[in-house]
């Protein structure tokens, strides 16, 4: 991959795993945390090496499923000369857009503390019913909803459709971690930047906290009783790749372990100045499987900083 120019003239590209709430399960794996995939990939060589990866980063696969129809969804990335990433999706129909109600494996699921999804799954049918019966089975089985809608306007009908999916299930979710441009997209253009706009419009009552992460920048955060910003970490960029997905890592780690997190602020400051950690240091690395960090790799940066 060559940094600062456009798909159309990339003289080649390499082979990278990854889509987001994968590269969260490796994240928290990464971290020394418990973590699973559920999901379905074609039963071709890009599956299976999607499976591989999961298992060799010591991800549970077994809820994975492999469609003997479909192919491995491809998404082509491209670097610009400012690290930001241009995208171009192969999946018309692929593997992932097939996954079953039936082929939800539903006692992993109920084993799960924490739930973590993404919206892209709620684009098409089959997946997206099979996307909502899996956060009902999570719920009912207790379990803590987390979503990061992780906006990919080029894979939904229209920006209206993107809107109205990604808020369908808004009100069912523990935490939603969303980014500026996310808000600006989802709010019909309001600043990013106002709490008011975030507090009104997207804040809702069963929440346990809202996070909006800033980039380099670093994050906010909102809750019932208090709201506040933790400041980002300074790195050299190389690749914004998974920087974001790292972050939820790294807040979902901190929650698995105590829960209560969500009600202590200065724990929760703590807590959300680790994910910024895992969140730059994976961005000072090309891909986002490879470059996620260790828990001790995140001690020791931190420790540095001081």
């Amino acid at each position: 991959m060559v940094a600062g120019v456009s798909l159309a003239e990339a003289p080649a590209f390499k082979k990278a795993p990854g889509g987001a709430p994968a590269n969260v399960a490796v994240g928290i794996a990464k971290l020394g945390g418990s973590s699973a995939f559920i999901g379905k990939v074609g039963d071709d060589e890009f599956g299976y090496m999607l499976a591989k990866i999961l298992k060799d980063n010591n991800v549970n696969n077994s809820g994975v499923r492999f469609d003997p129809t479909a192919r491995t969804a491809l998404a082509f990335v491209t670097l610009r000369a400012d690290g930001e990433r241009e995208f171009l999706f192969f999946r018309n129909p692929s593997a992932d857009m097939l996954f079953r109600e039936e082929e939800l494996d539903v006692a992993l699921i109920k084993k799960a503390g924490i739930f973590h999804y993404g919206s892209i799954s709620l684009i098409e049918e089959p997946s997206r019913s099979t996307h909502l019966a899996a956060m009902g089975i999570a719920k009912k089985a207790g379990c803590f909803l987390s979503y990061d809608p992780n906006l990919r306007l080029a894979l939904w009908p229209s920006p209206e459709a993107a809107r109205e999916g990604i808020m369908s299930i808004w009100d069912q979710a523990d935490l939603i971690k969303i980014s500026e441009d996310e808000i600006t997209f989802l709010t019909g253009g309001d600043d990013p930047y106002s709490d008011e706009v975030v507090l009104t419009k997207l804040f809702h009552p069963k929440l346990k906290l809202l996070i909006v992460t800033e980039g380099s920048a670093g994050c906010r955060y909102y809750t019932k009783e208090f709201k506040g910003r933790v400041p980002g970490v300074k790195v050299k960029a190389v690749d914004t790749t998974g920087a974001g997905d790292a972050f939820v890592s790294g807040v979902l780690n901190s929650i698995a372990s105590d829960q209560s997190v969500c009600q202590d602020e200065k724990r929760l400051r703590e807590a959300l100045l680790f994910a910024n950690a895992c969140g730059g240091l994976t961005v000072t690395e090309r891909g986002a499987i490879p470059a996620m960090p260790t828990k001790d790799d995140v001690l020791q940066f931190l420790s540095n900083q001081k």
